[in-house]
């Protein structure tokens, strides 16, 4: 959690201070700061929360402001679909993630990381293998959601219609890296289901290679590195 703390206080204020200078033409400067500030703040909110209500708090709210700051210059119907389109994919994810919350909230009877770790190492091998790989899975659907992965990553292409700021703030050190923190948060979870690892490998790979093969053929740089991070997640 310093980690991640570090990564999204830092790349967090670089973007704050490239915004000023690339919005200050802009009439509204001043909801477009308090949206990035709110984006920041969940996502402390997401990676500083020691259990995993406090994390979907976070995660939603990063899904707003991820919402508002796509679909910031309203004007323009295509930025608007774009914006929808990244809360509607975000909340196919959120289904999964949830679906996974209350599994692990019902065999483990508690949702705290570090609770859930002593479990699982105490008692982990006399729970049913089939609901931990049932949890597993939806928690791993909630991360191919925020992380883009096959089949929920066009949201993420579509979602350079923001300002340039806001394609830095997403792709780069939030928000899509939310799902990858979770997954490794709840490393002893995945550790008791080798199958479901395998899923994960062979989803990631194909989504690697699938996304690096379109941004090939991209001729707008945006485009092409939103397929790049795609791929790289």
């Amino acid at each position: 959690s310093l980690l991640w703390l570090l990564f999204v206080t830092g790349i967090g204020s670089l973007i704050h201070l490239y915004s000023i200078s690339y919005m200050h033409h802009d009439k509204d400067f001043h909801k477009f700061f308090s949206y990035l500030n709110l984006f920041v703040f969940f996502m402390i909110v997401l990676v500083s929360g020691s259990n995993l209500p406090i994390l979907f708090i976070g995660w939603e709210g990063v899904g707003l402001c991820s919402y508002l700051l796509i679909g910031f210059w309203y004007s323009n119907q295509a930025y608007n679909d774009a914006a929808k389109k990244a809360f509607i994919m975000n909340r196919v994810g959120d289904l999964g993630l949830l679906i996974g919350i209350f599994i692990l909230a019902t065999v483990a009877g508690t949702l705290d990381y570090q609770g859930l770790e002593t479990f699982f190492q105490t008692k982990g091998s006399l729970v049913d293998s089939t609901w931990l790989a049932v949890a597993a899975l939806c928690l791993f659907i909630g991360a191919c959601g925020k992380s883009a992965q096959l089949p929920l990553y066009t949201w993420l292409p579509d979602a350079m219609a923001g300002p340039t700021p806001v394609s830095a703030l997403i792709h780069a050190a939030t928000m899509v890296t939310a799902g990858i923190f979770m997954v490794t948060r709840l490393h002893f979870l995945f550790d008791l289901v080798p199958a479901i690892q395998n899923v994960i490998a062979v989803v990631g790979v194909a989504t690697a290679l699938f996304a690096a093969t379109i941004g090939l053929a991209q001729n707008d740089i945006k485009k092409v590195l939103a397929y790049s991070t795609v791929s790289q997640l």
